[in-house]
């Protein structure tokens, strides 16, 4: 059997982007179920309620939902379990201290498949005011407008 290459994504948390200032960014790996391995690599999960804590000098990946495998017998996984985390101990240290300060969370940023194994990539982020978002928002469609009159004007150079 041919090994896996590249990076196929299973799940996203667009959200996570919107509502919080991402500070620094982290791969890791996951200690999986089998049930809950073949579930993802039937894409299915969701990171939408997804955090990280860290008890005990180990990191737990909490609320992400991977559904039970449909062939799945007895020895199903359950959807929402928490999950460990597979960092380096100093990244440990680093997030837990930071996660600490006022304001800041660990948050689930993306779930895939790096040549054939599973990773999560995690962020250490701080929350975004109403005015933040807002102006996020504003710079975004600011940025499409003028990509779109740019490329408008090339149209008519071209014409």
């Amino acid at each position: 059997m041919a090994k896996e290459k590249g990076r196929k994504l299973i799940a996203q948390n667009k959200k996570a982007r919107h509502d919080y200032h991402i500070l620094d960014t982290y791969e890791c790996g996951l200690v999986l179920m089998g049930t809950e391995v073949k579930s993802l690599r039937q894409g299915r999960a969701s990171l939408a309620d997804g955090f990280v804590d860290i008890h005990d000098h180990e990191a737990w990946l909490h609320n992400v939902h991977v559904p039970e495998y449909s062939q799945g017998t007895w020895t199903n996984h359950s959807a929402r379990r928490k999950r460990k985390l597979l960092l380096h101990r100093e990244e440990i240290d680093k997030l837990e201290s930071k996660s600490q300060e006022t304001g800041h969370t660990i948050v689930p940023l993306a779930l895939y498949f790096k040549d054939g194994r599973a990773k999560v990539e995690i962020a250490l982020a701080k929350g975004k005011k109403e005015y933040d978002k807002r102006q996020t928002l504003r710079e975004k469609q600011d940025r499409r407008e003028a990509d779109r009159a740019m490329s408008a004007a090339r149209r008519r150079q071209r014409a």
